[in-house]
């Protein structure tokens, strides 16, 4: 009987498990597409890029709109224009965005459960009781050159009508609701 030793043994274990393991710990590309492609409307769906949140190029389209899949804990999938793509890199980092045109933003599968934002502060990475956090159903999203020319819209979002979300910074934008929204993610302390 041939005995293999115990570090050859570890070895060949440790590198049958690691391409499995690394294969798990991937995002599915195809998962990733199908919830960038969720925020779309049907008119887009067919042709739209869709990339990762670093910008990794899952599917090619033609210029105008880009899709990504919901982030992690905040938000949720998103098709942006181009000027909407660099506000939200800006925003990625914590950078003032560079807004030349009103741009768009259709995010038509609403907030992940598990995501939602701040409606008061645009880096706030969880709820808490101050910070007015929500999840928000199928909304279209604006962003315009100079965020003072939103003033008269409001904050208010439980009137179920346009808001701006993050008002008074440079990341300010309305928030146009057109379907319902989901339940509301537990905060601590209410």
């Amino acid at each position: 009987m041939h005995r293999i030793p115990a570090g050859a043994a570890i070895a060949t274990c440790l590198a049958l498990a690691l391409p499995a393991a690394a294969q798990q710990s991937q995002p599915n590309r195809e998962a990733m597409i199908r919830s960038a492609l969720s925020a779309a409307p049907s008119t887009m769906r067919d042709t739209v890029r869709v990339t990762d949140m670093e910008g990794n190029v899952l599917r090619d389209g033609p210029p105008g709109f880009t899709c990504l899949p919901a982030p992690q804990g905040i938000a949720g999938p998103m098709c942006v224009d181009e000027v909407f793509l660099g506000w939200v890199q800006a925003w990625s980092k914590r950078e003032p965005p560079r807004i030349k045109r009103a741009a768009f933003a259709y995010m038509l599968a609403g907030d992940s459960p598990d995501g939602g934002a701040s409606n008061t502060d645009p880096f706030a990475p969880q709820p808490t009781a101050g910070n007015d956090w929500m999840v928000e159903g199928p909304h279209v999203m604006v962003i315009v050159p100079d965020p003072a020319a939103l003033e008269g819209i409001g904050a208010d979002h439980r009137h179920g009508g346009p808001y701006v979300m993050w008002q008074g910074t440079p990341w300010a934008h309305v928030m146009m609701p057109v379907g319902s929204r989901p339940a509301q993610r537990d905060v601590a302390g209410r």
